[in-house]
């Protein structure tokens, strides 16, 4: 995950986990009887548990498409290496076949000259 996405996930849990704490506390100093309150605290709970799970999710989701195009991007990128890399040794390899059949040539024509 690229830095961004740590600090925007750092942040979404600092948030979720300052809201919680206070509505937990604003309900615990709420004048309502005990049962009440915990009934309270139960919900909002499951509230913010359905409001993580759905930013999980939207993340996951984002994570996923930049993972996707990273990757796809790279695969094109590789291979588009892997071409001009074969390109170049073909060229090459054809210059140094011909050179080498120069020098071939040259050096059995200096053998012919030396036995005459």
């Amino acid at each position: 995950m690229s830095k961004n996405g740590k600090n925007t996930a750092g942040i979404l849990a600092g948030l979720l986990a300052g809201a919680a704490a206070g509505v937990i506390l604003g309900m615990l100093y709420a004048p309502e009887e005990g049962k009440e309150t915990r009934k309270k605290i139960k919900n909002k709970a499951n509230d913010l548990k359905d409001q993580a799970k759905d930013k999980y999710g939207e993340v996951s989701e984002k994570v996923k498409d930049q993972y996707g195009n990273i990757s796809s991007t790279f695969k094109e990128t590789a291979s588009n290496v892997a071409h001009t890399m074969k390109d170049g040794y073909d060229k090459y390899k054809d210059q140094i076949v011909s050179k080498t059949a120069d020098v071939v040539k040259d050096v059995e024509a200096e053998l012919n000259d030396l036995k005459k």
